[in-house]
């Protein structure tokens, strides 16, 4: 290869690395955007709970699904004396009402390789089982 097609080649790859540079930061990935929830309300919240999510989970212990009780701020993956998946437990993220919401949205688009088969489409009924959550300190 002559040195000008060296230079040209270079000057490509260059460009390329300025421009997809913040995605190859993040691993390739476009950044998320964090979407925080409407306001929930705290007792049609505790009823879809009771209703959605018993079968798997509980407040205060595990059962198929990890315990609730202090979930709100607690980091994803991290709760002592339950099994995460790997890819949950390595995910260095934290529940917050935007996470929550992503994660009742979608399990598998936040965390891909989760073992969650349950999802909320309804933003509204999202929003109420957070504000549930939020409660259970």
């Amino acid at each position: 290869m002559g040195l000008g097609r060296l230079r040209t080649c270079l000057a490509g790859m260059a460009v390329t690395v300025l421009l997809a540079g913040p995605a190859l930061a993040q691993g390739g990935a476009a950044a998320r955007e964090w979407r925080t929830p409407p306001s929930g309300d705290v007792l049609r919240g505790q009823a879809l709970y009771e209703a959605r999510c018993t079968a798997c989970h509980a407040v205060d212990g595990n059962k198929l699904g990890p315990a609730h009780r202090g979930v709100m701020g607690r980091r994803v993956g991290s709760l002592q004396g339950y099994r995460y998946s790997d890819e949950l437990a390595q995910s260095r993220l934290r529940w917050t009402p935007q996470t929550l919401n992503t994660w009742l949205q979608d399990p598998e688009d936040l965390v891909a390789g989760q073992r969650m088969g349950f999802q909320v489409d309804d933003a509204q009924e999202r929003a109420d089982l957070i504000a549930w959550l939020a409660t259970l300190k």
